[in-house]
């Protein structure tokens, strides 16, 4: 995991606000990135499954709007299985850019890649993507960049914060840059708290992950068994939440900081947002403009492609 040092002072803010909370960021060590690849393929997880569908079903229109000699930055590569098809058929692509916070994750997803295709530069960068960063050094021309944010990760942060993220994707991909994004759709309730409460239980380990990370990164005594997993949909606020509730009054030390908690407190460790499409256009308003729109049958998720203001594209 890659660690940014002012993370320990939002994890100590956190928990010590009401409700509690940590950034869902620390889910994803080496073990957290290898559950979610596992909780991606259960039954009851549709987001990747359909999202991958949606790409197969129209890959030719999508690398047709991307055009030739790109380079593509994909923001939360993890294992980069969708990103799989877009290297298959995108024709002179100048490179590939691969972001994740888990270092050793990201690492060895490169080194497949890379054997897998050996005629693309792939540059792999170990980043907090919500943080400012650089691009690292690119020794091929490339015409625009397409920002890639497959997944609907970017469901993870309240709107206010999804919209300086996607300005500063925008930043990044410059004016004649564009971006390709995956969207979770708004649905029936039962169908969203199913996805998030797999019968294997493995949604529950990922999300009990996060206090081994605090206990192996960040110096706290986190007993895991002192806590369970709860995941329910907030129909006002359009989002999934994913808690932690403590099992019974219990006292935990990190970074030399005591934290209290009372039996049946909670921790907040992830939102997951959930749009429809106008509602999703409309954040991205001030800095993209709309070019293409694919979604499912069932309109479970959406794909969505979007120039840059101002694009000369």
């Amino acid at each position: 995991m890659n660690i940014d040092p002012s993370l320990s002072d939002e994890i100590i803010s956190g928990l010590k606000k009401n409700p509690k909370q940590l950034p869902p960021k620390l889910f994803y060590d080496e073990k957290g990135s290898k559950l979610f690849e596992q909780i991606s393929e259960l039954d009851e997880y549709y987001p990747t499954r359909t999202e991958l569908k949606i790409m197969e079903d129209n890959i030719e229109e999508i690398v047709s709007a991307l055009g030739e000699k790109i380079l593509l930055v994909e923001f939360g590569s993890g294992s980069s299985l969708k990103t799989r098809l877009l290297l298959d058929h995108l024709k002179n692509l100048s490179g590939y850019v691969p972001i994740d916070i888990s270092s050793d994750h990201l690492i060895q997803s490169a080194e497949k890649l890379k054997k897998e295709y050996p005629y693309i530069k792939i540059y792999p960068l170990a980043a907090d993507f919500t943080l400012p960063f650089q691009l690292p050094a690119v020794d091929h021309d490339f015409n625009n960049i397409c920002a890639y944010y497959p997944g609907s990760s970017i469901g993870n942060l309240t709107p206010e914060k999804a919209k300086l993220l996607l300005k500063r994707i925008s930043d990044l991909a410059g004016s004649d840059g564009s971006l390709l994004i995956g969207i979770d759709l708004i649905k029936d309730k039962r169908i969203l708290e199913a996805a998030y409460n797999d019968s294997k239980g493995i949604t529950a380990e990922f999300n009990l992950n996060i206090l081994n990370n605090l206990n192996k990164f960040f110096n706290a005594d986190f007993q895991v068994r002192n806590f369970r997993h709860y995941a329910f949909y907030n129909e006002e606020e359009c989002r999934i939440e994913m808690h932690l509730v403590s099992k019974d009054d219990q006292i935990v030390k990190i970074n030399g900081n005591e934290i209290q908690f009372s039996k049946d407190e909670h921790i907040v460790t992830e939102y997951s947002y959930k749009y429809s499409v106008e509602s999703f256009i409309k954040i991205c308003s001030d800095y993209f403009s709309l070019r293409k729109c694919w979604t499912d049958s069932n309109n479970y998720f959406a794909v969505i492609y979007a120039y840059v203001i101002n694009s000369s594209v």
